[in-house]
């Protein structure tokens, strides 16, 4: 899985959210339960070096996508509340995983 976070320099929100994510990435990489984890990698993207970013996400950062393994699809992930727990966004994480596996298989 590949999550891309829109964000700028400065956004107290964005790096509220990166520390949170980088979180479940290092929980995850000790847990022995891979069933209820998800495994990422994160490509954060810095809305005022496009100015298409920058037209579409200046009002809205931080703006999370999911992008499967096999899949080009990309996926909105609902923006998660500043004061949600790691836990409660990895499980959004995996919602939206689950989301998109399904509009990728409805797809083929």
């Amino acid at each position: 899985m590949h999550i891309i976070l829109y964000s700028k320099p400065g956004c107290h929100l964005c790096e509220g959210l990166i520390e949170k994510l980088e979180q479940i990435t290092h929980h995850n990489s000790k847990s022995s339960n891979k069933d209820a984890s998800i495994s990422f990698t994160l490509e954060v993207r810095d809305i005022t070096t496009h100015e298409d970013w920058f037209a579409a996400y200046q009002y809205e950062i931080p703006v999370l996508f999911l992008r499967g393994g096999a899949t080009e699809y990309l996926q909105s992930v609902p923006r998660p509340s500043p004061r949600a727990s790691v836990q409660q966004l990895e499980n959004l994480l995996l919602t939206t995983a689950s989301n998109l596996l399904i509009l990728a298989d409805q797809q083929l």
